[in-house]
């Protein structure tokens, strides 16, 4: 892989509020190796002069789901692997165009596919994989209605975001399953949901043993848990067990997020994906009942933002969309915007990311020995979050590991 010198880059990270002056960047291998306002390109470096635009880290969103492929999460479970796949390539490259260089996936991803993008074969963004998330029957991940009595049958295909498990030796079992088969975490639906039939938002999923058990699977390993989460007392009952990634969180009260706070947790919201379910969803097919829930948690949502702002909870970026509602992932940048100052929104989808990630100083950062994944901003997006819409619009150059994936000449 050639060298790469890139001129008078203003870096856009999160950590200021304002652009930093001119800066030069050297990557060489994938990796940056120098930043700084004296640097100079290597020998035989290709030479990149931005003139003063934006640079910024590859952005990271820490709530996907690429196998995801339609609206509707029951009928995506019965669809052939090979579909699901093909159409997944799509959708991955597509959220690199966006200028997503990581995402997480909390739900339904499998191992070959994370390899598949390292080995370059998909061009798409690095995958940071739960597997399939768990959830008892009934819960979050069950799609047979009430007068459905049949075994569960789409478990392991791609398409299924989850799998069923009851018990504490049966969750013990899926977790380290998971963990085996490739899983950089594990996540656990531990609230009811939106589009799942028998759950609504007020459930609790799991109990405090099987849960407890599933933190203490995932620490054995080295790793943590994510959970589906709306409620306050979901919440805090997660947070008690140790659960480290809080999903959602729409109905957090400040007591709770400063519990969440306390002990180190992460939130990640995901408001976007209301907004569109209320308004796509049913068209789309998921299902009037489905659609009716989402105002359970849409309309707390902006106010779970100062909640948690206020309680210094940390959040990081998601945005949990399903089918064609994928094109709206970059949406969540302007709806954080309505609340949350420029620089926090940025941080949410690069350090604050980085760092849920288990990637610090790796991704999300424009720093030596990082990645180089890195994005060119036409302006600046802390003065306009709108910038970082419009499916990569405003982005007229997009690196990934040191490879140009998008170069329109300015």
């Amino acid at each position: 892989m050639p060298a790469m010198f890139i001129a008078n880059a203003r870096i856009v990270d999160g950590t200021a509020p304002e652009p930093t002056g001119p800066q030069g960047v050297v990557i060489e291998d994938g990796r940056i190796r120098e930043v700084s306002p004296r640097a100079r390109a290597p020998q035989g470096a290709e030479t990149i002069d931005l003139g003063g635009r934006v640079l910024m880290p590859g952005l990271i969103d820490c709530h996907v789901h690429v196998v995801a492929v339609e609206a509707s999460l029951a009928r995506n479970a019965t669809l052939p692997d090979s579909l699901v796949a093909a159409r997944s390539i799509r959708l991955q490259h597509e959220m690199l165009m966006r200028g997503f260089t990581t995402v997480r996936d909390v739900g339904g991803a499998d191992l070959g596919q994370a390899l598949a993008v390292e080995e370059g074969t998909v061009v798409g963004p690095r995958l940071i994989i739960s597997g399939k998330a768990l959830s008892q029957t009934g819960g979050h991940c069950d799609f047979r209605g009430p007068f459905d009595d049949t075994p569960p049958r789409f478990s392991r295909r791609l398409g299924a975001l989850g799998r069923l498990c009851d018990g504490v030796p049966a969750v013990r079992q899926a977790a380290r399953e998971e963990i085996k088969a490739g899983a950089r975490f594990v996540k656990i639906m531990a609230n009811g949901g939106v589009a799942s039939p028998t759950d609504p938002i007020h459930f609790l999923g799991f109990s405090r043993e099987e849960i407890t058990a599933v933190v203490e699977e995932a620490n054995n390993a080295g790793t943590y848990v994510s959970a589906h989460l709306y409620t306050d007392a979901a919440i805090r009952r997660a947070v008690e067990c140790g659960v480290h990634s809080l999903e959602h969180c729409n109905l957090i009260t400040e007591a709770t997020a400063r519990l969440a706070a306390d002990r180190g947790a992460v939130a990640v919201p995901t408001l976007v994906t209301y907004d569109k379910l209320s308004e796509e969803g049913e068209a789309l097919g998921i299902g009037a009942e489905a659609v009716g829930k989402v105002d359970d948690v849409r309309l707390a949502g902006m106010e779970s933002l100062t909640t948690m702002q206020r309680a210094g909870l940390p959040m990081a970026y998601g945005s949990d969309l399903l089918g064609p509602m994928h094109r709206h992932q970059s949406e969540e940048f302007v709806i954080r915007g309505r609340v949350m100052p420029a620089q926090s929104v940025i941080a949410a989808a690069t350090w604050i990311a980085a760092q849920l990630c288990r990637m610090e100083g790796e991704i999300g950062c424009i720093a030596p020995d990082a990645h180089a994944d890195l994005i060119v901003v036409d302006g600046n997006p802390l003065a306009d979050l709108a910038l970082l819409t419009g499916q990569g619009r405003h982005m007229p150059l997009i690196v990934k590991g040191g490879e140009v994936v998008k170069h329109e000449r300015w």
